[in-house]
């Protein structure tokens, strides 16, 4: 178990992590198929998002915004059938409905009496700034893939994170759901880690790729993470 009091900062992954990212997808890709005569499990759904947002994201530097368009391409471009304009922006304009996990602002405002609150996130600013509304509390830093250039696992993403916190890495607390994008490069940069494992309860790896690594703590919400804080504290304190 980690000592939690060693860490003064906590940065989050948001999409997966904070917000239920995989509600928002599904309920904005499963009218469109269905409209289509496409029928995909969640499962289908989800792994093709992760598997198309992948590939986009490694080429060159697109905006977030391109990235969800180029998604709905994707499965256009496989499942055969035309996108318009309209089509073309499913993703983006149902964005503002991703909204967080029901422990996820609770957690949040207790984990923020202990650490600074820190996000670092595949997004845009403008995007995030919708579900910013949403998670209710106030984050000491915001770095995203459009002010960084490159998206995670790029350890750029990481670097320029630890360049902004100026703390050193002992004093800072990865938070995350995906092993793809979080969890194995902060690893390797040295950071401690909690794997936020929000499909504890499902199979599949969902709208993440598939990867492989150990973080420090495993938890299956952010209350489990808020609980773990407020009792080593009591523990500490007696």
């Amino acid at each position: 178990m980690l000592d939690f009091s060693q860490f003064s900062a906590l940065t989050f992954d948001c999409y997966g992590t904070l917000i239920d990212w995989e509600s928002g997808i599904q309920s904005a890709l499963r009218p469109l198929l269905t409209a289509q005569g496409i029928s995909l499990s969640d499962n289908q759904i989800l792994e093709a998002y992760g598997a198309l947002e992948a590939e986009l994201e490694q080429g060159d530097f697109r905006s977030y915004r391109s990235i969800l368009q180029g998604v709905v391409e994707g499965f256009g471009k496989r499942y055969s059938f035309e996108v318009t304009s309209e089509i073309r922006d499913t993703l983006v304009t149902t964005f503002d409905n991703w909204i967080p996990f029901p422990d996820t602002v609770e957690a949040l405002e207790r984990l923020g009496k202990r650490f600074s609150l820190n996000v670092l996130s595949n997004v845009d600013n403008d995007l995030f700034a919708l579900s910013a509304k949403h998670l209710k509390v106030s984050f000491t830093h915001v770095i995203t893939a459009q002010q960084v250039g490159s998206y995670k696992p790029n350890p750029r993403n990481f670097e320029v994170d630890l360049e902004t916190l100026r703390l050193p890495k002992k004093r800072i607390l990865h938070v995350a759901q995906s092993l793809y994008h979080d969890i194995a490069p902060a690893r390797q940069l040295g950071l401690a880690t909690v794997w936020v494992n929000r499909r504890h309860d499902r199979e599949g790896a969902g709208a993440t790729p598939v990867a492989s690594a150990v973080p420090d703590i495993v938890v299956p919400d952010l209350k489990s993470l808020a609980d773990l804080v407020d009792q080593q504290e009591i523990k500490q304190r007696e």
